[in-house]
């Protein structure tokens, strides 16, 4: 009932472990995949070994209202991350490589290599918003997002997914230049600040940082709704899921499939086999008989 495909990628559930969260070791992807997630996205890895910023780096909103981060694309670099890769596989389902480049060589020498090492697919990330030189400023940038993707995609044989940010003014324009891709990723973090007024600075060393978590959910929702609106192509929904209903209200704007990230923070790794029985149960109820069919309902009317 749960099973959903993106491109040619097959997935149990529509329910994707969304990068940065418990997975740059594939000991804690494969307890991720044990635990009913029904794909996984690997950290953001890069080139080379990356330190990212001092502490504090993670900041947590009082009253379960999200968190505000900046690691700084912290990673053990592209040849350091065979191994983790090889034990994620154990789990049994879809393992997508998060990379993140400064430039479209970067990018396509970093493909090439999660495909060596395995991975299902492959996540652009084009759009981290407190790194410089790499993520959002790239993302931001048309024509260099279209040279990414075309670049990538002529090295590498499985699917490309391009991942998205919510700062900029129109997120249409950023996904048509992302046209080539296998899938879209809708939404990364959004561009935030927090400041400590009894310490008169910012909670955050980095000062900026990415802001996750439940308010965030109508910001990715809007997002999936207008690019399924403008584009035929498959849809990750990402930003603020929590519960089934969040799942289906993605999926009813046009996504695909959802990531989840914040919500193990206050749930547990239990988060995705709970979304998935409560799913199954919603489904049965109101007579859907696969979730395929409640993609971009919403659309239709």
């Amino acid at each position: 009932m749960l099973q959903v495909k993106v491109g040619t990628l097959n997935l149990r559930n529509p329910l994707i472990l969304a990068s940065g969260i418990l997975d740059e070791s594939g000991e804690t992807m494969l307890r991720i995949a044990k635990n009913g997630a029904g794909g996984i996205v690997t950290k953001s890895i890069g080139i080379k070994e990356r330190e990212g910023y001092e502490n504090p780096v993670v900041y947590e909103f009082p009253g379960h209202m999200g968190l505000l981060n900046a690691i700084g694309l912290a990673n053990p670099g592209i040849e350091n991350y065979g191994e983790e890769i090889r034990i994620a596989k154990k789990g049994g389902v879809p393992i997508i490589g998060s990379i993140f480049g400064s430039n479209e060589d970067e990018f396509a020498y970093l493909g090439k290599k999660m495909e060596e090492y395995g991975a299902d697919a492959i996540e652009l990330n084009l759009s981290c918003p407190h790194a410089k030189g790499y993520g959002m400023e790239i993302g931001i940038d048309t024509e260099l997002v279209e040279r990414i993707v075309k670049k990538v995609k002529r090295e590498v044989k499985i699917p490309v997914w391009a991942k998205l940010t919510p700062n900029t003014s129109n997120i249409v324009d950023i996904a048509k230049s992302a046209e080539n891709a296998d899938a879209l990723v809708v939404i990364n973090t959004v561009k935030g600040l927090a400041i400590d007024i009894d310490a008169r600075m910012p909670v955050l060393s980095n000062i900026y940082g990415g802001y996750s978590g439940k308010c965030i959910k109508p910001i990715g929702v809007r997002a999936v709704y207008d690019i399924r609106r403008e584009m035929d192509i498959p849809i990750l929904g990402v930003g603020g899921v929590e519960n089934y209903r969040d799942v289906i209200e993605y999926m009813m704007a046009g996504a695909n499939a959802v990531e989840i990230g914040t919500a193990i923070r206050y749930k547990g790794i239990n988060v995705f086999e709970e979304i998935a029985k409560n799913m199954e149960s919603w489904m049965k109820e109101n007579g859907f008989e696969n979730a395929e069919e409640l993609v971009g309902i919403v659309q239709r009317r």
